[in-house]
């Protein structure tokens, strides 16, 4: 019995220095994402202003969203467009170009920087120079407007019908870069002999991408969707620097609205139902997409 409990001390200190050493990883998730979760939770039942005591609502703030608030209903279908005009182009642009960069390609090194430089700045930085491109006044496009047609700018970030798809456009170019490099990471690990022994049984390239790269590509290709989807449900930096949410609501995303109530209004508790709509929005698309990935790899 000595000897085995001798064993398997060791083991138990090696144990004990691990959970000591992620304690504070623990804490940081406990504090900054688990705590503000539950909390939101928590304050979706009540009213709050942000003085005195939160006041116990039960579920009139779902009601009330789902049933009383338009600005709410409009904001989704901002939010839904939005996501459908970033997210299939981001995909198959990102693609497009780590297929692109992972072939032998002179200056392919500087290539590649160049298309991820936008990635590394920050969203305020890029939103600020793209505002100094697009206003309609005093905006390089203004300036192309007068000097070439004598003419007004292109009202983008006013008019309705432009001020959206300029945001989608700002986003794509923003983070097409960090699409590529993923899809780029997950392209180099494909072993070179599938290719090759591809190669040898007479398959063509289209072949080889449909049967090699896309099923190998799998884990990627869902790391890429889960992450981008919810990435473009939480955008909020170039809505508040470049439109506001406006005009008339147009580039109002949820996030956005969620804001709104929280920091203009003052509606800390309908905030907070907000944003638990939102996280079960989020979740359940995640899940969506693992599940079917899981059914594509069984079948």
């Amino acid at each position: 019995m000595t000897p085995h409990r001798h064993s398997r001390s060791p083991v138990f200190a090696q144990n004990i220095w691990g959970i000591l050493f992620i304690l504070p990883a623990i804490g940081l998730l406990l504090i900054f994402n688990i705590y503000p979760l539950l909390r939101a939770l928590y304050l979706s039942f009540h009213t709050w202003s942000l003085a005195g005591k939160p006041a116990w609502v039960g579920l009139a703030n779902y009601v009330r969203m789902f049933t009383q608030d338009q600005q709410f209903t409009q904001a989704m279908g901002v939010t839904i467009r939005y996501s459908l005009g970033v997210n299939p182009v981001l995909w198959v642009s990102g693609l497009s170009l780590a297929l692109l960069m992972n072939r032998d390609l002179k200056g392919r090194s500087i290539f590649r920087t160049i298309y991820f430089i936008p990635t590394v700045v920050s969203w305020v930085v890029v939103s600020i120079v793209w505002y100094s491109i697009l206003h309609p006044s005093f905006g390089i496009n203004a300036m192309i407007m007068r000097v070439l047609f004598n003419a007004q700018g292109i009202p983008f970030l006013t008019h309705q019908a432009y001020a959206l798809p300029m945001i989608i456009a700002l986003s794509v170019w923003k983070s097409m870069g960090y699409q590529m490099v993923i899809f780029l990471a997950g392209l180099q690990a494909i072993p070179g002999v599938f290719y090759e022994a591809a190669a040898i049984d007479g398959a063509n390239r289209w072949q080889q991408f449909i049967h090699i790269t896309l099923p190998l590509l799998a884990p990627t290709i869902l790391f890429v969707m889960v992450t981008s989807i919810i990435g473009s449900f939480q955008v909020f930096t170039p809505i508040q620097i470049l439109t506001l949410g406006g005009p008339a609501g147009a580039t109002r995303v949820l996030p956005y609205l969620i804001y709104q109530n929280a920091f203009l209004f003052l509606k800390m508790g309908y905030a907070s139902a907000m944003s638990v709509v939102l996280f079960m929005i989020l979740m359940t698309l995640t899940l969506i997409q693992v599940r079917v990935f899981r059914m594509g790899e069984i079948g």
